[in-house]
């Protein structure tokens, strides 16, 4: 996430897109190797599709959530709104229940991405820390 945060929103799309692309195929990797560990394929060539497949779906999450939230934040004309990151978060668990062909995992996914990014953005705006400050010998 170097640099994302860094960029005002409503600002350079394109780069943003592209950082959060990076981003989730990145995550779609790591997660594939722990499946393909744990869940070991009966061939080469089905692992490569295992791990082609995790990986496409997570860097098209990415891409979808960056081009919404900045879309979102220039067309609503309110940069710095949460909502932005509800709107982007929910784009994101739409195409996740479009491929898994259910309503039900779109809804919730819908809800739960969006919910996840709108208290990310607010708890970077506020501050907040996920983990204490190291603490000075």
């Amino acid at each position: 996430m170097s640099g994302y945060w860094d960029i005002p929103e409503g600002t350079d799309c394109p780069r943003k897109a592209w950082l959060l692309t990076r981003l989730g195929a990145g995550l779609g990797l790591l997660g594939s190797a722990y499946h393909l560990i744990l869940f070991q394929p009966d061939t080469a060539l089905q692992a490569v599709q295992r791990a082609t497949t995790a990986t496409v779906t997570m860097a098209t999450l990415g891409a979808v959530f960056g081009v919404t939230t900045c879309l979102s934040a220039q067309l609503r004309d309110a940069p710095d709104d949460p909502v932005n990151y509800f709107i982007g978060g929910c784009s994101s668990g739409v195409i996740l229940g479009a491929r898994a062909h259910s309503f039900g995992t779109g809804t919730a996914a819908c809800l739960s991405l969006g919910l996840l990014a709108t208290f990310t953005k607010i708890g970077k705006m506020e501050g907040w820390r996920v983990f204490p400050p190291e603490a000075s010998p």
